[in-house]
């Protein structure tokens, strides 16, 4: 059976991943998504409005006009999770392609999300819930798709896998090695190590190699959120203002600052439209149980109005839990930065950063200017209270002896962060040219004739 890899995007850099897999006649699409940071720079672009043609000009969304070299029938598109970068382009792109849309329940709820905001085209494929631990056929030629769980920075997260009589395509994106999650079910590195014992083994393992630089094995959630907590709790006799921001889809963090904040005697309130959105969502699907007073505002009105309760009522009795953890111009932080909320910044109040920059110069060069206004204001910053949701280097190296895949293919990163990981997989005997394949947006890398 001939398979072939188009690499179509986030090979070249952190963001709208795209990949597609041939077996034979059948082709399976692996993530659609958006690359923020070149939407970021433009000023009040609703990229809802905006035909897919001026994104991927933009270089915001995957330029897929290479699946016109690819000779088959696409049978389903597959995101693995639901961060943008992942899900993004699905509005603008899906609707090219007669085929399902197949993920986790928490994944098809924000894609149908993402497809009801669309105001440029009509997305109508059908949206398909697989669980992790599922399987299904692909096309009629003997091509498996499995969902296998691993553990990130948001829930429901998913490696898929295609087997093929030739055999395994793991796609790797995105990860890390959590044996003790807050939420959900460890990483099912037992599956992994069946399928690569399992007829012809791994052919390919695509792997997201964002963290490959970084030595050592990346820590679990549970130390995050016991730094979270050693961090709160270290304020629980602060009389003034206290204010956190982490990733609004990082559901396990937002549970945890919820519950330090009424272990310190704090009301949590969730501030913000993506805030309101992913925990709304996962509340209401059963993915975490929230007080039931617990207060999520996204229109701007409704957060001001809050603000002004706050301040009325004494900020020492709130904690507002925002957005704007990498410094986005119109998110909630980067207004009460300005001073554009009814919220006062007082000298000494906290500004708590659950989160890490996402290495970019946009995310770099807002998150500067944020929290220079922040300290302006006279805010004490505690940043980084944080574990990143990729493996660094001892993840990878475990993922190659578990799975020992005939081929390797980087994604997920830039040719400088590529460099890492090459340097990684040449140690365990990979070459450069015949099993180690580092590739750019656009390619197509035949594995089987």
């Amino acid at each position: 059976m001939e398979i072939e890899i188009a690499t179509i995007g986030g090979y070249e850099e952190v963001g709208r991943q795209m990949t597609a897999v041939r077996a034979g006649d059948d082709v399976v699409i692996f993530d659609m998504g958006l690359n923020l940071s070149k939407v970021l720079i433009h000023d009040n672009v609703e990229t809802e409005r905006m035909h897919s043609l001026d994104l991927i000009d933009m270089g915001a969304i995957p330029d897929d006009r290479v699946m016109s070299e690819i000779e088959g029938d696409v049978q389903a598109i597959v995101p693995t999770h639901g961060h943008l970068d992942h899900i993004g382009a699905i509005s603008k792109l899906a609707h090219r392609y007669d085929a399902p849309i197949m993920a986790t329940p928490f994944t098809i709820e924000l894609v149908k999300q993402q497809i009801q905001g669309e105001e440029k085209f009509s997305v109508e494929n059908d949206l398909v819930k697989m669980e992790a631990g599922g399987t299904t056929q692909i096309g009629d030629s003997g091509v498996e798709l499995e969902f296998v769980n691993v553990t990130h920075s948001i829930i429901d997260a998913i490696n898929p896998v295609l087997h093929t009589p030739e055999g395994s395509i793991v796609y790797g994106l995105d990860k890390r090695m959590d044996h003790d999650p807050v939420l959900g079910d460890p990483i099912d590195m037992d599956r992994f190590r069946e399928i690569s014992r399992e007829g012809e083994g791994v052919l390919c393992y695509i792997e997201d190699c964002t963290n490959a630089q970084k030595k050592g094995r990346t820590p679990s959630e549970s130390v995050a959120r016991r730094h979270l907590k050693d961090v709160m709790y270290s304020m629980e006799d602060y009389d003034g203002g206290i204010v956190a921001t982490t990733f609004s889809s990082h559901i396990a963090r937002v549970k945890s600052l919820v519950e330090f904040a009424d272990d310190i005697g704090r009301k949590p309130v969730l501030l913000g439209r993506s805030m309101e959105k992913y925990s709304g969502t996962a509340e209401r699907l059963d993915f975490v149980e929230f007080p039931d007073d617990l207060g999520m505002y996204g229109h701007r009105k409704s957060v001001d109005r809050t603000f002004k309760r706050i301040m009325s009522e004494g900020k020492e009795k709130f904690l507002p839990i925002v957005t704007g953890h990498q410094g986005e111009p119109r998110a909630m932080l980067t207004r009460m930065g300005r001073g554009d909320t009814p919220y006062e910044l007082e000298e000494g109040d906290k500004v708590i950063f659950s989160a890490r920059v996402i290495p970019e110069p946009t995310n770099e060069g807002q998150r500067y200017q944020s929290e220079t206004l922040l300290k302006m204001q006279g805010a004490r910053i505690y940043d980084d209270v944080h574990v990143s949701g990729h493996l660094n280097r001892e993840g990878h190296y475990e993922m190659l002896n578990a799975l020992e895949p005939e081929h390797l293919i980087p994604a997920h990163q830039n040719m400088e962060g590529f460099a890492p990981y090459v340097e990684l997989a040449e140690s365990e005997g990979y070459e450069m040219g015949d099993d180690l394949h580092v590739t750019r947006n656009g390619n197509v890398i035949t594995l089987v004739e």
